[in-house]
Formats: structure tokens, sequence, C-alpha cells
């Protein structure tokens, strides 16, 4: 039994290991079964799910057989001892035992067989089972995040009214071992400037948006929104205060009113106005039921270019004093795109938005551009004198697109 639950535990985690391995696979073939036909890649992610089907199979047939090679080996012990017995017994001298009580003693022998077989067996699997239990006890030790609302220290209903946001040395890691992810961060946005930030894959730029919602919180250093620390006061007071418009448009099962306006704090002519506002008045209206036309989940029933404008929508009735646009414009074609731009220039024309850019034009009518790399500031200034400036990143980054462009690749 100790060599058994040694080797089956092990197993067990990793069939675990293995079969969410496996889930994941497949969710993601099934979210993105277009995309997959579209580029002809069926035949590879078909080989990849039967590899992961076969790693997943592994474990559980060894597990399996490690089960039967248990079984077979307390079958044999059992079997040993109750021939032994049989054999004592018969070699006892005549009278000692009646025949009835040895048949009698045989008979209950072989039940009390199969039942020490069976309560072993039960008593391993519960043993492997308990894997299951550390799987949810570390669950249960993630650490949560911060408080919805802290009462004592509230920031005022107007907050933040210039759009101030101050960076003050700022580290971030995703673990407390892990290596830093942003290294000492420090710069000022100005209240109602527009602000663009570049850089390549991996230098930190969507670490940066995550840390001003405190999706991840800082190891060392500051963020400060209009001279509120935003680490001192709840998530809900900071998240419902600053807006966003993501790269991935997100849309919730229910309404078309219920996706702008969730909690209903907005009339139907705020709506309306804001529908307009967004070019996407003569989409809803064309719709039977107009607000309360349904969206199914993941907003598969509008296209990708009117969920970003959605997301627009909503940023547009909170009136946030700060927006941020994380790459918003990278997946959608160059007419949204237009739209986006020309009503984020009119309605938030005295806020500060924050543009974590993908296309370079995007940053070009910005006043100010903060170029990252390796979670450093590499620059920090207007962009036409980057521009001027041989040899910065940022003028790199405008000839690399430019000549990514002219190749026909945008």
């Amino acid at each position: 039994q100790r060599y058994y639950l040694a080797s089956a535990k092990e197993l067990m985690r990793i069939n675990g290991t293995t079969k969410s391995a496996l889930a994941n696979h497949l969710g993601e073939s099934i979210a993105g079964a277009i995309t997959i036909r579209a580029f002809e890649e069926e035949d590879r992610f078909f080989t990849k799910n039967l590899d992961l089907v076969d790693k997943n199979a592994s474990p559980y047939f060894y597990n399996f057989a490690s089960t039967e090679w248990l079984i077979q080996r307390l079958e044999i012990m059992s079997a040993a001892v109750l021939s032994f017995s049989a054999f004592v017994m018969a070699l006892l001298p005549q009278g000692t035992f009646s025949p009835g009580f040895v048949g009698m003693a045989l008979s209950y022998g072989l039940s009390l067989n199969m039942s020490f077989v069976f309560s072993i067996q039960n008593q391993c699997n519960l043993a492997n089972q308990i894997i299951s239990v550390e799987r949810v006890n570390q669950y249960m030790d993630i650490q949560s995040e911060a408080a919805e609302v802290v009462e004592e220290n509230r920031p005022s209903p107007d907050w933040p009214q210039d759009g101030n946001v101050e960076l003050k040395d700022l580290k971030i890691r995703y673990r407390k071992d892990a290596p830093l992810v942003l290294h000492g961060i420090t710069c000022r946005f100005e209240g109602g400037n527009k602000i663009g930030i570049v850089g390549r894959t991996g230098s930190g730029k969507t670490t940066l948006i995550g840390a001003l919602f405190r999706l991840v919180e800082p190891s060392e250093g500051k963020i400060i929104i209009d001279s509120v620390d935003i680490s001192t006061i709840g998530l809900h007071d900071l998240r419902s205060r600053l807006g966003i418009i993501p790269q991935d448009p997100t849309l919730f099962q229910g309404t078309v009113r219920y996706n702008l306006d969730p909690l209903g704090q907005f009339s139907d002519q705020q709506i309306w106005e804001v529908l307009d506002k967004c070019q996407l008045l003569e989409a809803v209206q064309e719709k039977e039921q107009g607000l309360d036309s349904h969206v199914v989940e993941d907003g598969s029933n509008w296209s990708m270019g009117q969920r970003q404008l959605f997301c627009l929508g909503r940023a547009l009735l909170r009136r946030c004093r700060i927006l941020v646009l994380d790459e918003a414009t990278a997946s959608i074609d160059n007419a949204t795109d237009a739209v986006l731009q020309k009503t984020i220039r009119s309605e938030f024309k005295y806020c500060t938005v924050i543009t974590v850019a993908h296309r370079i034009p995007t940053v070009m009518d910005c006043d100010m551009v903060l170029a990252m790399s390796d979670g450093k500031v590499v620059e920090y200034d207007k962009p036409t004198k980057l521009m001027e400036t041989e040899g910065s990143l940022f003028h790199k980054l405008v000839n690399e697109y430019w000549s990514y462009t002219s190749n026909g690749n945008i």
C-alpha cells in the first residue's frame, strides 16, 4: 500500500495538470473556430488535441494499472492467509473442529477476503482524491483583491476633478519571488493632456495600465491621482471613476441598455444621445426592440467595431475624467478607428486620455509620448520633439511602422 500511494498520488496530480491543458485547448479551439478555419489550421489543432488527449490518458492508464497491481497483491495475500488457515485446520487432530465449523470458517474467510480488498481499495481511492482537496486549499490560499470600499478613506464624489496622474518610483512584480516587470517608473501625466504610451511587445505598457486599475499591486512606489494615493482607497471607488476601452471589447448577455448602463443610472434619452455620438444610433434603431435588443454572450451578434463603440459609449455615459485606451484600435478597421478617435477628441477634450498605442499614427497628435522598453521609461516628451531626435526609441518605432506599412503588411 505504501508503494502504491506514493505513485498513485503523483499520477493523480499529473492527471489533473494534463486535464487542465486539454480543457484549455478545447475551449480555445471552440472560441477561435472561425479564425482556425480561415487560416486552414484545422489539422494542426486536431493533431495537438490528440496529443493532449494522449498525454491525459497516459497517467489515467498508469493509475488504473497501479490499482490493479494493488488489488492483485491484496488478493494473493488474502488467498495465502486463507490457504494457510485451511492447511492448519487440515493438520489438526481429528475432532478438534467439526466439519460444519471448518466449512463455515472457510466460507466467511472467502467473504472477508473480498471485503478486505474492497476496504483497502476504497482507502487508497480516498487518499488519491485528497489531491482535489489540496487543490481547493491552494485556491483558498490565493491572495484576494483589496477591499471594494474603504469607509474611512473614501474620495470625494467628484474625484478626480483635474485628472492629474503621478507615478512615483513604481515597481511591479507579479509574484513575490518573480523578477520586476516595471523598474522604478517616475513620471507625471498632467490633467487634460493626451498621453501616448509606446514600446515593443513586452515593454510593460499593459502592466502599467493594470497597475493604474490595481489589477496588480505595486511592490514599491505609488500612483497618485489628484493628490490621492490609489492604494489607500477601495477598488470600487477607484475603478468606477476611471474609464477604459480595452483591446478586446467585452459585451455581456442581456440587452443593449444593460450593456451600456448595467446599474440603471441613466435615462433612455441619455443613452440614445450617447449612441448617436458613437454612431451606433442607426444600428440600434434598426433593431425591432431598440434598447431592449438582445445581446448574446460575448456580443458575437455585433461586429468587432460595434463592440468597441459600445465600450466607448460606456465611457461617454460615465463622463470619466481619466480615460484609458489599451490598444483599442489594434483589432478594428480604419473606419471605426476614425470614428473612435474623432469622438474621443471631441467628447474627452478636457479629460486625461492615456493611449497604449499599436498604430503609431494614433499617438502622433498626443500632447506627450511615453516610450518604454524592458519595463523602464526610455523617453517622455512631445512627439514632435522625439521625432526630431535621431536615435530615439520613438523615432525608431515610427520608422519601423511606416516601413512595415509601405511593404503592404497593414
